[in-house]
């Protein structure tokens, strides 16, 4: 049973929990979404739970903590095992489970936003889920990309690993991160009966607000220094799956006049980034970089940018709107590939296939026309609805108020 005790009046709090098993895409996500409840009139207390110790990397707003876990290491297959912590994965799943439910337990959140898995990675949230829902007291929200994968692979899965029911159980809302003009997830999936009316969309993140972050505007300072060249950014989130783009990057002939700034990830494997590194110095046109805490600033200033296909890469690209090229990954989801196709057909992106990348094809894309990203209308909204759609559902909490 959960501690009841605390009725003085206090701040919401809220928990956003993230499994983060491939990339930083949940834990950007979220830092996303952790800064905008900050800056609301609600001004929360959040607990961030993460599966990435890379998360202290990253600067926390003000009122923001994080707790992470040992972490996962998700395949191509798709399947998990321990990324560091011993070979047996079952005592991970137990340790990280128990930990997660002592943690919302004492924090006692009024608020739970759970990114993307009903139940958590392998079902350690299940114990949790159920003490918040014989306590009462905590809402709790499923938050989803705008695109999960194939509908067929949804709908099997989602049975499979009884999602529908759970979030029939336990669940009051369900927020989808995308505008439903581009992708409809409920309804191509064939959601809608199956989440018994609960699904909204709420639009895209605007990422445009971080530009104003010192520390963007430091990160790219220090970047560039004093070279007035302009440059191409190539980026490929964590790393761990980014090898061929990178490697066709720094082949890559640039536009004349112009240098190449390559991010590689901090999971990149030390050896193929080392390699990475000698052929990029070895040019002279180009710079490796094993991270940026904050990219964003960097991004804007970018004459192109040539990147994966995640959800917050391409998210950046449309608040900037910048041109890009996107190399989707096409395993163990087909989650990118859907999401970039989807956008160039409506003139957003340009796209290549894994199976074309090469650094013939990239440097044509480079020494082609500037693609300017037309005048199509897309739903940035999201972080101000996820705000409103908060206030909105802690309003009957009767012991909260305002810290402004």
């Amino acid at each position: 049973m959960l501690d009841t005790e605390d009725r003085s009046p206090r701040a919401p709090r809220i928990v956003l929990y993230s499994h983060d098993t491939l990339g930083f895409g949940h834990l950007r996500r979220n830092l996303l979404i952790a800064g905008a409840l900050r800056d609301s009139a609600m001004a929360p207390q959040i607990l961030m739970i993460t599966g990435m110790r890379e998360a202290g990397a990253f600067e926390l707003p003000k009122g923001v903590d994080c707790l992470s876990m040992p972490a996962y290491e998700k395949g191509r297959d798709g399947s998990y095992r321990p990324r560091d912590l011993g070979g047996d994965l079952a005592t991970l799943v137990q340790i990280r489970s128990q930990a997660i439910k002592a943690a919302v337990e004492a924090f006692r959140p009024d608020l739970m936003i759970v990114d993307n898995v009903p139940r958590g990675a392998l079902q350690e949230l299940d114990p949790l889920l159920e003490a918040l829902h014989a306590e009462g007291h905590t809402r709790l929200v499923l938050g989803l990309r705008d695109v999960i994968d194939t509908a067929e692979t949804v709908r099997r899965q989602w049975e499979d690993k009884r999602n529908f029911e759970t979030v029939a159980r336990y669940y009051d809302d369900v927020w989808i991160y995308g505008d439903p003009a581009f992708y409809d997830l409920i309804k191509d999936c064939g959601m809608a009966r199956s989440l018994g009316g609960k699904g909204r969309f709420t639009g895209y993140l605007d990422h445009s607000a971080r530009l104003a972050s010192p520390i963007a505007v430091r990160s790219r300072d220090a970047i560039l220094g004093d070279d007035p060249r302009p440059y191409v950014l190539c980026a490929v989130g964590g790393g761990r799956d980014g090898h061929a783009l990178c490697e066709a990057f720094v082949e890559t002939t640039l536009p004349e006049g112009h240098r190449g700034i390559l991010v590689t990830g901090s999971q990149m494997s030390g050896v193929v980034r080392s390699n990475l590194r000698s052929r990029a110095e070895a040019r002279g046109d180009m710079m490796l970089l094993d991270f940026v805490q904050e990219p964003i600033a960097l991004m804007q200033g970018a004459a192109r940018i040539v990147a994966m296909g995640g959800y917050n890469t391409i998210c950046e690209v449309l608040s900037l709107r910048r041109p890009a090229l996107i190399a989707p990954r096409t395993t163990p989801r087909a989650e990118q590939v859907i999401r970039a196709e989807m956008l160039e057909a409506h003139g957003l992106i340009s796209v290549i296939r894994p199976e074309r990348i090469s650094a013939g094809t990239l440097g044509a894309w480079l020494a082609g026309p500037v693609p300017h990203p037309g005048n199509v209308q897309i739903d940035m909204w999201g972080l101000e609805r996820v705000c409103k759609l908060a206030e909105a559902m802690l309003a009957d909490a009767p012991e909260l108020h305002s810290a402004n």
